[in-house]
């Protein structure tokens, strides 16, 4: 069967809202008989009834059931496929972290209860911080933070707290060409101005271009080591020292720390600050909205500026909440999102130290593996050993054929899988970046690298189709600039609708 043809054996999505199904006598619940004094409802509301009846579904139980078993089938997760995002580590989510997150020791517990009461609770947050400074180099932790850009929001509050005590908070901050988009972003939320610093020939910081840069006025750079190349930078010492040579803190973007486990510690290379993604690096599930983790690392320097509370172990070996001298203040409610920390800690132990430095290895070599299985057909952004990703280049099909990136990413999922992130980094044309992670069998690396490879043999011999996909998917192929500029999520009745 070609994949055209997988659109005739799929039950249509469209058509199908849980509105659309059923019929006025189907019901699901059977209300029991009143045991309190009947009560009319323009007197229960004081005369603020309906005069028409809800439109609400009228369905059995067994269609709810399938209705949403059905849009359950139509999404796409890391337990239905490959998902080789690029810049985006998504891999296999433990089971036994969902187990641990669930027992009812975690999940029953209250953020106001009495210190006494959640002592199990805070020993694994102590843990977490523990194990995260460990992983990091850097000696202080927060867990408040709600995702990674929220603690790049920390950080270089943090940075601009310590720069404001020492007399001069600077007004800029550096960012490489090849930064993910929250940290430019991040500048400008803490009122600094984001400078751009070029790429070398070789994907790293141009290190002659950042000296030009550097002065007393900038407060930090915010850099991806590995970058968002998927590259080590060769010169991380030099850009560390010239930083701090003018006053100014490194802050370490951890969206790739999973490249890196128990091989290189930012703090180790002269790195400040760093956040770290739980749900990249330590296998909690990608939040689609929340909830997340983005934990920060600090130095001694400037851990008294962190967030609070932070857990503290006492003198007794017990657990108490400390807010630091010179605390931000609150970033988030409470201490953070608990059952995301608790499948994070999961992870940690479950591996160890020994196995945290097997993913690092593990992941590098399948990104150097299915790198080496395309490079032939699809031109290298930077021909150089990889870390946990690679950037390939669609400019050739373009210029040759019409074909754009995007329209490989669409044809990729009529062949199953999931796309890379595409036109990311900017400084790449066409780029296409792909991470297959370390959870990731030999067999599926072979398989997606044949897919790409005929992909690329369907963009010669007819680039139409691949303009035209996806083909088998519920929803084709979208306007997504309109989608986003004007989108349309409220469900009408047909009549209401215009249909």
């Amino acid at each position: 069967m070609s994949t055209d043809d997988r659109s005739a054996i799929r039950e249509p999505l469209t058509g199908t809202l849980i509105f659309e199904r059923g019929a006025p006598e189907s019901r699901c619940v059977e209300a029991p008989p009143l045991d309190v004094p009947a009560v009319s409802l323009a007197e229960a509301l004081g005369g603020r009834v309906r005069t028409e009846p809800p439109a609400l579904p009228h369905v059995t139980e067994v269609d709810i059931a399938r209705h949403y078993e059905r849009l359950a089938s139509a999404n796409f997760g890391v337990d239905s496929g490959f998902y080789p995002l690029g810049s985006c580590t998504m891999k296999y989510n433990p089971k036994v972290d969902e187990w641990a997150c669930r027992l009812p020791g975690f999940a029953g517990i209250h953020p106001y209860q009495p210190e006494s009461t959640v002592q199990g609770a805070l020993e694994l947050m102590w843990g977490l911080q523990e194990a995260l400074a460990e992983v990091a180099g850097l000696p202080a932790v927060t867990l408040q933070p709600a995702a990674g850009a929220h603690g790049e929001l920390t950080g270089l509050l943090a940075i601009r707290a310590y720069h404001t005590a020492n007399g001069n908070p600077r007004t800029r901050v550096l960012v490489p060409d090849s930064a993910h988009g929250t940290n430019p972003a991040t500048v400008a939320m803490c009122g600094y101005e984001a400078v751009v610093v070029p790429s070398d020939a070789r994907g790293g910081v141009d290190v002659a271009a950042l000296e030009r840069l550097l002065d007393t006025d900038v407060a930090a750079i915010m850099l991806t080591n590995p970058n968002t190349l998927g590259l080590f930078d060769e010169n991380i010492l030099a850009i560390t020292g010239a930083v701090h040579g003018v006053g100014a803190l490194a802050y370490c973007d951890g969206a790739n720390l999973n490249a890196i486990l128990g091989k290189s510690r930012p703090g180790d290379a002269g790195f400040d600050v760093m956040h770290i993604n739980l749900h990249k690096t330590f296998g909690t599930p990608h939040g689609g909205g929340g909830p997340g983790a983005g934990p920060v690392a600090v130095t001694a320097a400037l851990a008294p500026y962190l967030p609070g509370p932070r857990v503290e172990r006492t003198a007794g070996g017990t657990f108490t909440l400390v807010t630091p001298e010179r605390s931000i203040g609150r970033v988030r409610s409470f201490l953070g999102n608990f059952g995301v920390l608790v499948r994070a800690y999961t992870y940690i132990r479950a591996l160890g130290g020994t196995g945290l430095t097997e993913v690092a290895e593990q992941a590098v070599l399948s990104a150097n593996y299915l790198k080496e299985l395309l490079r032939d057909v699809w031109p290298l952004a930077y021909d150089r050993v990889c870390k946990h990703e690679f950037v390939l280049s669609g400019g050739a099909l373009r210029k040759a054929y019409g074909v754009r990136t995007l329209d490989v990413a669409k044809r990729l999922l009529d062949y199953g899988y999931h796309p890379p992130t595409v036109y990311f980094p900017l400084i790449v044309d066409e780029a296409l970046m792909i991470e297959p992670t370390e959870t990731e069998g030999k067999a599926t690396l072979d398989r997606f690298a044949e897919v790409m490879r005929a992909i690329a043999a369907e963009a010669e011999a007819d680039p139409e189709l691949l303009h035209g996909a996806p083909y088998t998917t519920p929803v084709r192929r979208l306007d997504e600039a309109a989608a986003v500029k004007h989108p349309d999520l409220a469900w009408r009745p047909p009549e209401e609708a215009g249909a």
